[in-house]
């Protein structure tokens, strides 16, 4: 059985640290260094922000509306930018969807929250024998020979956490913000050089101790893990989490709730090289009342965050360079139950991409006339992430060796949507 990463779990590593734990408990989440200048990055890096709806949203109450029909809903379509329509109460996205394109012919098994939610992230299914790297431990892995010089994480997750490094190993894990750009566990108020030298030759001496003592590589790791969290707690690139530090009326066209100020850090994030960040906005698991909760509460929130991200990128010259992936783990039930909610539904639904390396403004793949079934090829989460890693030139023939020795191929081996690159 495959464990990650080698033992080394958070419990584990704290253990050892004892009265230190405050200064190296975030370090459990970094990942590699990568570079930290903006405007070369601006030039030849790559970024992806991953919109993450947890819960399942109505895809169809969203992307790809039915209106007149028994599973319709009372929401009608707007013209977009882009050559699509969606739903009228996400207008200022309509004005951005020259910049993005909806896959309309999602088709996947997966209908439970945490296996869904696993395999949208990864591309593979949950297997008891193996746990699989995420969208965010995989770009980070493969852009790092990229960037060599950023001492922030290459892997954010603002907002709530986001699914793990699997075989990639802790160096790959992420790194867990608040929408705030708060870090935990961090913070050193109070403490003198004094103090804080005196800690580290602690945690130094310690680490010397299991390293000598030949316990294997998770000691080794330990001690990279230390000289990784020093140079995070000292360095200037930290900066980029000091969301508040934003102007009001850039705080204000993003909006004034979390999930704005969580897209307003991404930006941040990426413009100072960081290459995936994924920003959380749950509350869509809607079995009740759900037209009003959309209409009034979800989808204004979304509506000014997603599209004041793509404005604010493109307008500083970073979505020819950042893909932005919006998506849930499922959709919800073409049918309206007795709560006038929606039910769990993975078989006929969509997801969102855009920026760079996607063509925008199309709709890809359709429904039926109902929403109940895919009429044209169905796109898996395999396919997704596959383009995605295409978009961003990461070479689909990349294969991972898991740490029983399985080959494991990027993607889980899923084919490009063609519509949507060049």
């Amino acid at each position: 059985m495959t464990q990650t990463p080698s033992g080394m779990t958070r419990r584990h590593f704290m253990s050892h640290m004892a009265g230190a734990s405050a200064m190296v408990a975030p370090s459990l989440m970094m990942g590699n260094a990568i570079q930290a200048n903006a405007q070369e990055l601006k030039k030849r890096g790559k970024s992806c922000i991953m919109l993450w709806m947890g819960g399942g949203p109505s895809t169809m109450d969203l992307w790809d509306l039915k209106p007149g029909t028994n599973t319709g809903g009372p929401f009608q379509a707007i013209s977009t930018k882009g050559d699509m329509q969606i739903s009228e109460h996400l207008p200022k996205v309509a004005q951005v969807m020259d910049n993005l394109s909806i896959v309309r012919s999602m088709s996947t098994r997966e209908a439970d929250h945490g296996r869904g939610r696993y395999y949208m992230h990864t591309g593979y299914v949950p297997n008891p024998n193996i746990e699989h790297p995420s969208y965010g431990s995989v770009i980070a892995h493969e852009l790092a020979s990229d960037h060599n010089e950023l001492e922030i994480p290459p892997f954010v997750s603002v907002g709530g956490g986001s699914v793990g490094p699997g075989f990639l190993g802790m160096s790959w894990a992420p790194f867990t913000v608040s929408s705030s750009g708060q870090v935990r566990n961090l913070g050193m108020k109070g403490w003198g050089d004094e103090t804080l030298q005196s800690r580290l030759s602690m945690l130094q001496l310690i680490e010397g101790g299991f390293v000598s003592q030949n316990r294997g590589p998770a000691a080794m790791d330990h001690a990279k893990i230390l000289d990784k969290t020093v140079k995070l707690m000292t360095s200037d690139q930290m900066k980029a989490f000091r969301v508040n530090e934003e102007p009001e009326e850039m705080k204000e066209m993003y909006g004034n709730d979390g999930f704005g100020r969580g897209c307003l850090l991404a930006r941040r994030l990426v413009e100072a090289g960081v290459p995936f960040v994924e920003v959380d906005l749950g509350g869509w698991d809607n079995h009740q009342n759900i037209f009003n909760t959309l209409k009034d509460n979800k989808l204004p929130v979304m509506d000014q965050a997603m599209s004041a991200l793509v404005t604010d990128l493109k307008q500083r010259g970073l979505l020819e360079s950042t893909t932005i992936v919006w998506m849930g783990e499922f959709s919800r039930t073409p049918r309206i139950n007795g709560n006038t909610g929606r039910d769990h539904w993975a078989r006929s639904w969509s997801t969102v991409v855009g920026g760079g390396g996607i063509k925008g403004g199309l709709a890809v793949g359709a429904t039926s006339s109902d929403g109940t079934r895919v009429e044209t090829e169905p796109y898996s989460s395999e396919d997704l992430m596959a383009t995605v890693c295409r978009a961003m030139g990461i070479s689909l023939d990349t294969t991972f060796t898991s740490k029983s020795g399985r080959p494991m191929k990027i993607a889980n081996g899923g084919k490009v949507i063609k519509e949507l690159v060049a």
